[in-house]
């Protein structure tokens, strides 16, 4: 409705300019009109003395500079009688004057050219002010409807795409569903009558335990054995989540502080699986050494055969890596061994840069952790002045990852220079995760606080362009301080793509949950689907991708040998990496479930 009103004010503002010009130009011309002119009859005279009667003589007294004019009113009133000018007693001339002539008034309509000089310029003027009264009062009006017509059709836009989202999310979940009812219907064409009788009664078991729990919960009434269990199985329980795996399934979440803790397990676990090398940065009490540990811990999960190798000023397990002969404690009167590594980790890596493309991606990670590199990297350059692995290092930051090929370095300053990477700059930085801690911490009976490496980025236009997402990320950093403050939590500040602040969770119960939680998942699948296996309870879980690299080798019809090609073309799989694809290969080769022919070939076994 505002917007009608508006629209036709526009419209009309023509029509009222030209009125407000027309009233101003008459206003003007009657104002021009009252000043010209006079309103009032003039009298024109002069003083001749009544003596003299020869005309001749009478004219000189009556010349054009001694004429006078004055208002004929005034003329004959006594009080305003002209006087002669050079009247001088005893004198002849003449004290009266001599009326020449009445001079009409040439503009008698003075006053009425000036009212209504008055009445246009006024209605001018009154016009233009109401006017711009009106637009002042339809102003926020308009302004108030644009807003709500912007907000809604930002709305509408807004449900457009989510109901794209929701359809192609709805789309997505009925291919899954039909793909995974296609694959369990192609399974259980696989069983013999016996199988499917056994796989019929454990999914009847399950629909009623988990009836029984429904039924529990709703009335709060102990749930009695499942059919075919007796007592003694219910109570044994070695089938179950225990009450520790539980809590550690659902990550502590008794001890859960601040929601930001999945955030950062996910950062650790993205840093874990990132093809590109990382700088681990932080001061003493930040607990660096946890997470790095928790680093290795979720590498060697992932992929079981990564090539790791340590160079620490500490002899630490590294994750049983010490155990296994690729830890190596740097010794100042002995640096040849971290060189030694160093050199042979780079010439491994020259190696893998010969490959053609097709053998690249099954390359297992090789990666070389650099522990307290501050100090190290300082006595190298001292003792090795001619040898440059500065160098060496830039060339795995900036073209390792295409050979799966990386670095993580744990430093207690955040100069990355001390890395031995001469030219660090804004662009090589780019290449390089960072991963930074802060924490307060309890030392010999003292608080301590080692948050300087974070408050210290944050000032930094180089390592977080633009002034606002500093203070963006600087407003995230002080509430989670807060918490961290108070808990005795490390704080992180990472750049996986893009930064990232979040309160550390407990990583130590975080590891056995994820250990837990994995044996339990694999012991339930093999329980209810893997029916082939022949003793489940004493052979070592397989992993997902393995599992459905086994399912897809059962299930195709052309049981000729498969390559990693072969594998990545199947709906099941398209959604691995080629690494995961092929640690599950390896897995099911090592427990002889499917047979390596050579030439990337594998295929099942003749039983």
């Amino acid at each position: 409705m505002k917007r009608k009103q508006f629209e036709l004010y526009r419209s009309s503002g023509t029509a009222n300019n030209i009125t407000v010009g027309v009233l101003a130009s008459i206003g003007l011309i009657c104002g021009a009109k009252s000043f010209t002119g006079t309103q009032i009859s003039l009298v024109e005279y002069c003083f001749i003395p009544e003596t003299l009667t020869s005309p001749d003589n009478r004219a000189k007294y009556c010349t054009q500079d001694l004429r006078y004019i004055m208002p004929e009113s005034e003329f004959y009133a006594e009080a305003y009688a002209p006087a002669n000018p050079s009247f001088q007693r005893d004198n002849f001339l003449p004290t009266k004057a001599t009326r020449l002539r009445i001079i009409p008034p040439s503009n008698p309509n003075k006053p009425l050219w000036g009212l209504a000089s008055v009445v246009t310029t006024g209605g001018a003027f009154a016009l233009s002010k109401a006017r711009e009264w009106r637009l002042m009062q339809l102003l926020p009006e308009v302004r108030n409807e644009l807003k709500a017509n912007w907000l809604i059709s930002k709305l509408r836009e807004g449900l457009r795409l989510h109901k794209e989202s929701y359809t192609a999310q709805l789309d997505y979940e009925f291919h899954q569903w039909t793909e995974n009812r296609r694959a369990r219907a192609a399974q259980l064409s696989q069983m013999t009558p016996q199988e499917l009788a056994i796989f019929q009664e454990q999914v009847r078991l399950k629909a009623e335990a988990e009836a029984r729990a429904q039924l529990q919960q709703a009335t709060g009434q102990p749930a009695g054995a499942l059919p075919g269990q007796s007592m003694q199985d219910v109570a044994r329980g070695d089938d179950k989540v225990t009450g520790g795996q539980q809590q550690a399934l659902q990550h502590n979440s008794g001890e859960s502080l601040h929601p930001s803790e999945s955030l950062a397990l996910n950062t650790l676990q993205a840093l874990a699986k990132a093809d590109s090398s990382t700088a681990l940065v932080a001061a003493p009490g930040s607990g660096k050494s946890v997470t790095l540990n928790y680093l290795i811990e979720k590498i060697l999960a992932d992929c079981p055969s990564a090539d790791i190798w340590v160079i620490s000023a500490k002899n630490d397990s590294f994750c049983g890596l010490r155990e296994k002969e690729r830890v190596i404690v740097f010794d100042g009167e002995n640096p040849d061994l971290a060189k030694d590594v160093i050199d042979n980790f780079y010439q491994s890596y020259k190696l893998r840069k010969q490959l053609p493309e097709q053998r690249r991606e099954s390359l297992p990670p090789l990666i070389l952790i650099l522990d307290d590199w501050l100090v190290i990297a300082d006595s190298l350059s001292k003792l090795y002045s001619d040898w440059n692995y500065g160098s060496k290092l830039l060339d795995v930051l900036l073209i390792g990852r295409e050979f799966n090929t990386k670095f993580i370095a744990s430093l207690q300053s955040f100069n990355l220079a001390a890395l031995g990477i001469e030219k660090m700059d804004a662009q090589t930085r780019m290449c390089l995760n960072l991963l930074l801690l802060g924490n307060k911490y309890i030392k010999n009976s003292r608080e301590q606080e080692s948050y300087g490496v974070l408050e210290l980025i944050l000032n930094r236009g180089d390592i977080i362009p633009g002034k606002q997402s500093r203070e963006l990320i600087k407003s995230k950093y002080l509430e989670v301080k807060a918490v961290s403050y108070q808990n005795f939590r490390p704080v992180m500040i990472a750049s996986v793509g893009g930064f990232v602040v979040a309160l550390m969770p407990n990583l130590s119960n975080q590891a056995k949950s994820i250990s837990d939680a994995h044996e339990y998942l694999d012991r339930v699948y093999e329980l209810e689907f893997n029916l082939n296996a022949a003793h489940p309870n004493h052979t070592k879980p397989l992993s997902e991708v393995a599992r459905k690299i086994y399912e897809y080798f059962q299930n195709v019809k052309n049981k000729t040998p498969k390559t990693l090609r072969d594998l990545k073309k199947a709906d099941r799989l398209s959604g691995y990496s080629d690494q995961e694809l092929m640690n599950g290969l390896s897995e099911l080769v090592e427990s002889e479930k499917i047979n390596y022919d050579g030439n990337d070939s594998y295929s099942l076994p003749d039983w």
